[in-house]
């Protein structure tokens, strides 16, 4: 199958549900509204976004993605065994497909993909490449913010079970009671018969951890920053880039990255017909990369009504991949 051909099937599977100008609009006042104001991560995904988020992956101090790819190979084999034969996949955000590849390849027959992806070009282009590379598997994707309910397309060959995978350690992005909300409608999508594959992130060394998120050519600050030009462009606010700056620390005591975006100058921002002020030095709140410990994971686990049936490290225990099934 060529690549032409691989997308005008994709296309012509695709469900899009990606958020509207106004929906982004009203997440954006939201969170400004709030003391401290904040934004919503899940807007760094444009296609220049996506583009940023590939590039960081491929930084040095990014150790997340190598590390989870390398897991992914060693352990392959056990993990399909795990997982049995015959699944649909449904991945929650499909970034440029790379484990996805890995994994589609080490499973015994799966029948079915389905990606849901907020940022619509990294979703094409993923399913493009997949489907040329997998074409007895068939593809589904849906372009969607995977924090809300999304209905799934269904597979024409019958799957035994619906395997969720959540690579990348993108749980950590949310707080605890939005973790546990993600985890239970991951529970939901599933099924009783179902499991899911999630990419956690290890309780390690802080100055490991803070140099992922601040790397040395710039380019997790470029990506923070271009937040604030996708909104500039898509729902007309006016932040100047230039008067804000990029802030990532490892808050050890809550295990977790808090990254932020710091006003450089007293200044008005208008988002949304509304005016909002920063004072010098001011934080907005855009991200937290949560870590875990085993400890940590399994409780979160539990409050969703998940167990963990299975888990593999990396060598040096800096990242995990955990089964989980229903309770």
């Amino acid at each position: 199958m060529n690549a032409a051909t691989a997308r005008a099937r994709a296309q012509a599977a695709l469900t899009d549900l990606r958020p509207r100008p106004d929906d982004i609009a009203a997440d954006a006042v939201a969170g400004l509204s709030r003391t401290p104001k904040r934004l919503p991560s899940k807007y760094f995904y444009d296609a220049e976004g996506s583009r940023l988020f590939e590039a960081i992956t491929r930084q040095p101090e990014y150790y997340l993605t190598r590390t989870e790819l390398a897991l992914l190979e060693a352990r392959m084999d056990t993990i399909a065994q795990a997982i049995g034969a015959g699944v649909h996949v449904v991945e929650f955000g499909s970034g440029s497909g790379r484990k996805t590849e890995l994994l589609l390849d080490g499973l015994d027959d799966p029948v079915a993909y389905t990606s849901i992806e907020i940022s619509r070009t990294a979703l094409m282009d993923s399913v493009t490449r997949l489907s040329q590379d997998h074409p007895d598997v068939e593809m589904l994707p849906v372009c969607a913010d995977f924090t809300a309910p999304v209905p799934l397309p269904a597979a024409a060959r019958r799957a035994s079970r619906t395997l969720v995978f959540f690579p990348g350690s993108t749980l950590g992005n949310f707080g605890d009671e939005e973790a546990v909300r993600l985890l239970a409608s991951m529970r939901r999508t599933m099924g009783e018969d179902g499991c899911a594959l999630v990419g956690i992130d290890l309780d390690k060394d802080p100055a490991v951890v803070e140099a992922a998120y601040n790397d040395l050519a710039g380019v997790t600050a470029a990506f923070t920053l271009n937040l604030l030009a996708r909104l500039n462009r898509e729902i007309g606010s006016d932040f100047d880039l230039d008067a804000f700056h990029h802030r990532a620390v490892y808050a050890r005591e809550r295990l977790r990255i808090e990254t932020a975006l710091v006003s450089e100058r007293a200044q008005t921002v208008h988002v949304g017909g509304r005016a909002f002020a920063f004072e010098a030095g001011e934080a907005m709140d855009v991200e937290v990369s949560q870590k875990y410990t085993d400890a940590s994971f399994a409780a979160l686990a539990r409050a969703a009504g998940l167990r963990v049936t299975h888990g593999w490290n990396d060598p040096q225990d800096w990242f995990g991949l955990r089964l989980l099934r229903p309770v």
